[in-house]
């Protein structure tokens, strides 16, 4: 695994990752943010938005693309703090830290710690949000994932069962003002939905679920960038309970995993930990209910 500093679309002080099978780069310049995912060689599978790339010290919050990290529930003055001023990393002997300043306004510093195996397209990344103010605040960590447009996310459902066996719900689907679930760009199957980005869409489009093994792929050209993480049935989420949310618009689609709601006193910080993989994969449109399944489950 190596660390190495590098220029990227006119930043100069950006971090490269690689372990020969996954590559990956932070900026420095602003964050924290893991501006490219690929295969070495290959294309970024994130969005990056051409305009706002070099660019920093706004007075305005940027979608620059990439991922990210944010609080939940989502509102104007803590969720979109700017991002938009140089943070610290530290290596590490798996990756390195990414650490934002603690924000003026709302006294909250976040954080994105990158682990890499030695082998393998995979990382773990580790996020996590303090709270510097003097008083306790209730949050969610957030995190976010801008895809490059083309391609269709596959979103695991919980497991299924017959209404024999289960009487009561198994899970939440959340559904915003503007979801519309008759949208050609959807396609449901029993144990999976499916949602396309579509560059000539007019309107957006998105929901969100709660599953104890959350996972959400999104495929490009048959390369797939899949992240997992685990649900707390027994905590509460935002978004009447969603763990994971999925968005799409004309520009790109973003794949959204959450941490449970907590009371976080002075001092004290939440973590919410993605894994992250690459693969490639016949094209999920075209697979049958079955072969998505055997293709979840065997990653």
């Amino acid at each position: 695994m190596s660390v190495k500093k590098r220029s990227y679309r006119g930043w100069a002080n950006n971090y490269e990752l690689s372990n020969g099978a996954i590559e990956l780069i932070v900026t420095a310049d602003v964050g924290p943010r893991v501006i490219s995912c690929q295969f070495p060689g290959g294309r970024n599978l994130f969005k990056n938005y051409d305009g706002a790339m070099g660019g920093s010290g706004e007075d305005h919050w940027e979608n620059r693309g990439g991922h990210r990290l944010w609080v939940a529930p989502e509102d104007r003055a803590t969720t979109y703090a700017l991002d938009n001023s140089p943070i610290s990393i530290t290596e590490t002997a798996e990756g390195l830290i990414a650490t934002q300043p603690v924000d003026p306004d709302t006294r909250i510093e976040k954080q994105i710690e990158i682990r890499l195996p030695l082998s393998g397209a995979e990382a773990t990344l580790v996020h996590r949000i303090r709270n510097h103010n003097r008083f306790a605040i209730r949050f969610a960590p957030w995190a976010l994932t801008v895809m490059a447009p083309g391609g269709v996310a596959a979103v695991a459902l919980p497991p299924r069962a017959r209404h024999e066996d289960r009487l009561l719900p198994t899970n939440p689907l959340v559904m915003w003002g503007y979801t519309d679930l008759s949208d050609p760009r959807w396609k449901f199957l029993p144990r999976h939905i499916l949602l396309r980005q579509d560059s000539a869409a007019a309107t957006p489009q998105k929901a969100g679920l709660f599953a104890e093994r959350t996972r959400v792929a999104y495929q490009l050209e048959g390369d797939v960038f899949l992240k997992t993480s685990l649900a707390d049935p027994a905590a509460t989420y935002p978004d009447m309970g969603a763990s994971c949310e999925f968005f799409t618009n004309r520009d790109m689609l973003e794949l959204e995993t959450l941490g449970p709601l907590e009371t976080v006193a002075p001092g004290a910080f939440v973590e919410h930990i993605e894994h992250w993989s690459l693969h490639r994969a016949p094209s999920f449109l075209l697979m049958s209910d079955d072969e998505l399944h055997a293709w979840f489950e065997g990653r």
